[in-house]
């Protein structure tokens, strides 16, 4: 449990100083929460669960702006980044696993000012 308190914090300290939370508003903080549910299957520890797609769904549902893509965007960014216990594979493929369509990949490398 304290690798998950260590990966939140790092995640959300990336993202105060990558997100422009002035213009968005969907915080990590609000992201990690949909998110939560996945944790078990991401970083090898359980299945795919029904609750995790159900937080990508509510994640993607309420991102409706392009700051608000653009905010979610960055902290998934920094999370596949943070690479801390999370099998960065499995996180890029959870948005197809659940019947989701993202605009972007899940990577390190994504440039997350093009989202739309």
């Amino acid at each position: 449990m304290g690798g998950v308190m260590k990966l939140i914090g790092t995640v959300l300290i990336a993202i105060a100083l990558i997100a422009t939370p002035s213009e968005a508003a969907i915080g990590c903080g609000a992201v990690v929460s949909y998110l939560n549910p996945c944790l078990p299957y991401v970083s090898g520890k359980g299945a795919l669960g029904g609750g995790c797609c159900d937080g990508i769904k509510g994640l993607y549902g309420s991102a409706k702006t392009t700051p608000d893509k653009q905010s979610v965007c960055n902290c998934l960014k920094s999370l596949a980044a943070s690479n801390t216990g999370i099998n960065a594979g499995k996180a890029a493929s959870l948005p197809a696993q659940c019947g989701i369509n993202i605009p972007y990949k899940i990577s390190p490398s994504t440039d997350c000012s093009t989202v739309q």
